[in-house]
């Protein structure tokens, strides 16, 4: 059973580098076709999504600590509508909420409450949120991973790699 979850989880990775180097190419539609499940059953096919997304989470939530000096120096999130002008998570869009609330619950070390978050949002949102929900977790990777590298600080080396010049 463990080699097959092994490689599972290898071509997950390979999807999201993939659709890491469309997102940074400014190609949104090829970053979700690189994301699309491949499972034919609808339950699998929301499993999967939801591990693609949560590991994108996992890692924006590491990158988040390194970047944060391991918690001693805070980070600030914030939410912005279509004009640029700061607004408050309850304001925002329901895939940026969901995106916000899921990377903090990451941050402070609730798995459980970031993996509802996303659960939620599979079970409940349209399809055009939750590609937005994607695509939010792809640009915050992208983000983060650019400021981390800025300072020569670690990034999980899959991202790395996707996103190096």
């Amino acid at each position: 059973m463990e080699p097959d979850r092994s490689e599972y989880e290898r071509r997950l990775v390979e999807k999201a580098q993939r659709a890491l180097v469309a997102i940074s190419l400014g190609d949104d539609a090829e970053a979700l076709d690189e994301l699309t499940p491949t499972a034919v059953e609808p339950v699998a096919r929301s499993e999967e999504t939801k591990e693609l997304v949560m590991m994108l989470f996992g890692e924006c939530s590491a990158m988040v600590s390194t970047l944060g000096d391991g918690g001693s120096a805070p980070v600030k999130v914030q939410v912005f509508d279509e004009d640029g002008e700061e607004v408050s998570i309850d304001q925002a869009d329901p895939p940026v909420r969901t995106a916000v609330r899921t990377l903090l619950a990451e941050v402070h070390g609730n798995s459980e409450a970031a993996q509802e978050q996303v659960e939620i949002a599979l079970a409940n949102a349209a399809p055009d949120e939750v590609d937005s929900l994607v695509l939010q977790a792809l640009r915050w990777t992208i983000r983060l991973s650019a400021e981390c590298l800025d300072r020569d600080l670690p990034v999980a080396p899959w991202i790395s790699d996707a996103v190096a010049d």
